[in-house]
């Protein structure tokens, strides 16, 4: 498997996460995105041992889009910190099951995720260890199909908790298309889906040494997005 890489320097990299490859290794030692780029880096530059290179964002395993990492503690720390501050803009394409109240809006909850099942939950504000989720979406096209109302959606995610917008999206009676944690249409389904109606498709962040304001998009593909171009949106 070949990965995109949209950018690289001394500092950062930036790259484009198929659909169905980990954003990092996971229990099952699967090829993922961090140790692919390791390889890559080690290769390139001729390194003589294991070169650093940090996951700024992870992205869900059926999700695909641009991430960022960075190659040295210094840039790690820089852009986790933009990151944490609200001051990375990142922006996703959806494909959800259902209607959203309004053709533009913002969704907040709490969330708390549960690390045994891998499970998030809207949950009370005052619920122990509830963390703000907070997103903005905008409504860009609306189809009635023969399996029913889909909604082409952008999000502009303001915070980071894990599976975020499955959740919150779930949580209005609209999940992403092909979600089988999330979405009651899917939980249900004997098909396996290795790709979501989920992209992340632009990013938006300051360079961590030059200061320079990075901006980089990249368009979904796959299964997922097929609807679109039928629809010829």
């Amino acid at each position: 498997m070949k990965i995109e890489v949209l950018y690289e320097d001394n500092d950062i990299l930036v790259a484009v996460k198929p659909y169905g490859l980990p954003s990092q290794p996971d229990k099952k030692n699967s090829e993922n995105m961090v140790s692919m780029l390791k390889l890559r880096i080690f290769e390139k530059e001729h390194r003589t041992e294991e070169p650093y290179l940090a996951p700024i964002h992870r992205l869900d395993r059926p999700v695909g889009g641009i991430m960022l990492f960075a190659k040295n503690k210094e840039a790690a720390s820089k852009l986790s910190k933009q990151s944490e501050d609200g001051e990375m803009v990142k922006y996703y394409q959806a494909i959800l099951t259902g209607e959203l109240p309004n053709d533009a809006g913002t969704i907040t909850n709490y969330l708390i995720h549960d690390n045994k099942t891998n499970v998030t939950r809207i949950v009370d504000k005052d619920t122990p260890g509830a963390k703000l989720a907070e997103l903005d979406y905008e409504v860009l096209d609306v189809m009635e199909t023969d399996d029913g109302i889909l909604s082409y959606v952008l999000i502009n995610l303001i915070t980071g908790r894990t599976h975020q917008i499955r959740v919150q999206m779930a949580g209005k009676k609209a999940g992403i298309w092909g979600d089988t944690k999330y979405n009651p249409k899917f939980q249900k389904t004997k098909k396996s889906y290795k790709q979501i109606g989920l992209h992340a498709s632009r990013l938006e962040f300051e360079h961590p040494v030059t200061g320079e304001h990075m901006i980089f998009k990249n368009e979904p593909e796959g299964k997922a997005f097929e609807i679109i171009e039928l629809d010829e949106f």
